[in-house]
């Protein structure tokens, strides 16, 4: 079988098939895939002569922009590779991403951001593109550039993903796992070439770059950009545009359900309502189902591109819980225990620079380990019941407990500390700290909680703090999770 092609040639590819169709609107800007084609060649002209080449890195802060695509498309059609960046993190976790990768160059779309490119390292900073100056500029002084038909196993994209060892690491996607997805969703989710999909769930995600972005452009659609979520901008934009399709997480869609424009809001052209990071709960597969919507539900992870299971419209109802059945060109098996094992040419061969972690990731037969605990019933459908990692989910992101440990041990008052994910109304769950003080200490909860502004995103502080005389430990010394979780009544 003839691989598919990279990347960095399906704007080119689009341009041929239907140069008239909108790609992209943001705002009252409305893009072309042949205007699309020619701002992405100018674009790679441009950085091929900022030294950009094969292999080199062009990381990417910013949100939901046209630039993004832009840059992801441009990169990749040098056969370089894109890095986005969560635009959520703190100064030293965007300075960690952009020292573990080493960029070549970083666009930005917000000036400010500027004071986040530095290394660390005070004589060693990134050079940076801003978007509406220099890269307009750049795209401006640039004759469109040829792009290389990448091959299908080359690195594309390295998006980083919370891990159990305190420091994010990036997935390797090659070129081919990002296609394999997308037709992945293009199958499984039956998408059109008339598309309409509102994404404001951030592109540096896995989510909304692998389930939304890349399929509809696949097929001809438009993708209409919102930097960040409103209601109100949300229900204009599917009454003007025709939104055929939205991505987000459950908060979302129940924040939109309780606005009081809901029940006059015209969704006569919605479809689908795809949601991630968490399950959708049964009241409010209620409240969109006399609107016409359906929802579809699955489960995935950076390291799949992030497909792995989807339940389908058909099923959102008598099997809701569960997160469905395994995508067309994935495989999915339960080893001893349950833990979800994913294989399939979407699923990354493993992570940057960390031999040791990829290693640990894949079982003999090359299996990657999802470490999350599943059941399985008779017509193939999976629930979700465990983690064997200590990740929780709040408002769509992961959150390593590791790293915010690592964090709150660094305090010079804390000795010991441990993290662990509570159910939370409006974010799914939240973080619940216990830390052990130093003898004499005199720091109190609020006090911690502020030592962690500016080391971690808000999302990964924890809600509530408790001061404890111990922490609970096995005989090997490791944190007894299970008791701390008990202790809370989990």
């Amino acid at each position: 079988m003839t691989p598919p092609p990279g990347l960095g040639t399906w704007t080119a590819r689009r341009a041929r098939n239907s140069p008239e169709r909108v790609a992209l609107v943001h705002g009252p800007d409305r893009t072309t895939y042949a205007d699309l084609d020619d701002r992405v060649r100018r674009l790679a002209a441009g950085l091929r002569g900022l030294g950009v080449g094969p292999g080199d890195r062009v990381a990417y802060l910013g949100p939901n922009h046209p630039s993004f695509v832009e840059t992801l498309f441009a990169t990749t059609g040098l056969g370089a590779v894109f890095v986005p960046l969560n635009t959520r993190l703190a100064a030293a976790e965007i300075a960690f991403a952009l020292r573990d990768t080493s960029p070549r160059v970083v666009v930005t779309l917000d000036g400010s951001n500027a004071s986040l490119l530095a290394s660390g390292d005070s004589d060693d900073a990134f050079p940076s593109l801003e978007v509406g100056g220099s890269y307009e500029q750049l795209i401006a002084d640039s004759a469109p550039a040829d792009l290389v038909d990448a091959d299908p196993d080359a690195l594309a994209v390295l998006m980083f993903t919370s891990g159990t060892t305190g420091r994010p690491k990036a997935a390797c996607l090659t070129h081919a796992n990002l296609t394999w997805n997308a037709l992945n969703v293009v199958v499984d989710v039956d998408l059109r070439s008339d598309e309409v999909c509102l994404l404001s769930a951030p592109l540096f995600h896995a989510a909304a770059l692998g389930m939304t972005c890349l399929p509809v452009l696949l097929k001809g659609g438009t993708l209409v950009l919102e930097a960040a979520f409103d209601v109100d901008r949300t229900l204009d934009l599917v009454e003007r545009e025709g939104v055929t399709i939205m991505f987000g997480v459950p908060t979302m869609f129940a924040t939109i359900a309780r606005s009081p424009r809901f029940a006059d809001a015209d969704l006569s052209s919605v479809r689908y309502l795809l949601c991630g990071g968490a399950p959708v709960p049964p009241a409010l597969l209620d409240v969109y189902a006399s609107r016409g919507p359906a929802f579809l539900q699955g489960y995935g992870m950076t390291e799949a591109a992030p497909g792995v299971l989807l339940l389908d419209a058909a099923h959102a109802r008598s099997k809701v819980g569960t997160a469905g059945r395994p995508h067309f060109f994935s495989d999915v098996a339960l080893a001893d225990g349950g833990e979800i094992l994913v294989r399939g040419p979407n699923v990354v061969a493993g992570y940057w620079e960390r031999p040791e972690e990829t290693a640990a990731a894949f079982s003999d037969a090359g299996w990657f380990r999802s470490g999350d605990v599943a059941t399985r019933d008779d017509d193939g459908f999976h629930r979700i019941v465990d983690r064997v990692k200590d990740l929780y989910i709040s408002g769509g992101e992961n959150v390593s407990p590791a790293e915010v440990e690592g964090e709150l041990t660094g305090h010079p008052e804390v000795v010991d500390a441990a993290v662990v994910g509570v159910p939370d109304d409006r974010w799914g769950e939240v973080g619940h700290a216990w830390v052990v003080l130093a003898d004499g200490a005199t720091s109190t909860p609020a006090d911690l909680v502020g030592w962690l502004d500016g080391r971690l995103a808000r999302f990964k502080t924890p809600r509530t703090v408790e001061v404890v005389d111990a922490l609970p430990r096995n005989p090997t010394g490791k944190l007894d999770k299970p008791a701390l979780r008990r202790s809370l009544g989990q």
